[in-house]
């Protein structure tokens, strides 16, 4: 599904991502944890293809094709999905019609028409029942007000809506009450199939006890310096971050 290749990138001259490797398989579910500043967010926006930061080496695959020249749209289309730390507000647009838009110009990259309208209300009201959205939520300005577990919501109801090859979700439990961090970590696990794959960044383990990884990335210094199943994710909220910079600066 998506291969890294000893990616390296930068922002304003200052190299931030120092050679990452990483291999991401349809129907696995990755973790990325790691302290402040080690990179995390940044490895994101660099597969999402955002265009502030500089790939100074290295390639991203994704299913076998080079996506380092593609548009953050095209790689949208090609199935990227990132849901963002802090989402923007759009006043006067409904999630509805954000939604519209979106699945139709997905549609129209793949040389589709529109989707009949008919459909598209079904498929608004199968992926809201999923994830148990109220359907006044769904006329509401997108993002206008919401809370931070609405916002979260919201963007697993566009991962619903946009079935995603490859869905990054960056720090996802920010801010997230227990009850809103379980709503979205069952939509996430609901949206898992063997034809997609998840890769989840967060500081925390407690989000890991809802949507359980395969495999546990530690990001420090803008490398992955260790790997492991779920148990890796415990030793962390566990030990903390500073044994994993004694070994590496060991």
């Amino acid at each position: 599904m998506l291969k890294i290749n000893d990616l390296r990138a930068s922002v304003e001259d200052k190299g931030i991502l120092k050679g990452i490797n990483l291999e991401v398989k349809a129907g696995e579910v990755h973790a990325i944890m790691g302290p402040n500043g080690s990179g995390k967010s940044t490895l994101a926006a660099v597969v999402a293809g955002k265009e502030e930061y500089e790939v100074t080496g290295g390639n991203i695959l994704l299913e076998g094709q080079d996506i380092e020249e593609l548009a953050p749209e095209e790689r949208a289309h090609k199935g990227v999905f990132l849901s963002f730390q802090y989402p923007v507000e759009i006043p006067g647009v409904s999630v509805t019609n954000f939604m519209k838009t979106a699945i139709n110009e997905s549609r129209k990259a793949k040389g589709l028409n529109d989707m009949p309208a008919n459909e598209m209300l079904k498929l608004i009201r199968e992926k809201a029942e999923l994830l148990e959205i109220d359907r006044k939520f769904l006329s509401r300005s997108l993002n206008q007000g919401f809370s931070g577990g609405e916002k979260k919501r919201n963007e697993i109801f566009q991962m619903a809506m946009l079935e995603p090859k490859l869905a990054i979700l960056d720090e996802t439990d920010s801010g997230l009450d227990i009850d809103a961090l379980r709503i979205v970590a069952n939509g996430v696990n609901k949206l898992k199939s063997n034809d997609n794959a998840v890769i989840v960044i967060t500081h925390y383990q407690r989000l890991l006890d809802y949507i359980v990884p395969d495999f546990v990335h530690v990001l420090y210094d803008g490398k992955i310096v260790k790997s492991g199943g779920k148990e890796l994710a415990h030793e962390l909220e566990e030990k903390g971050y500073d044994w994993i910079k004694e070994e590496v600066n060991a």
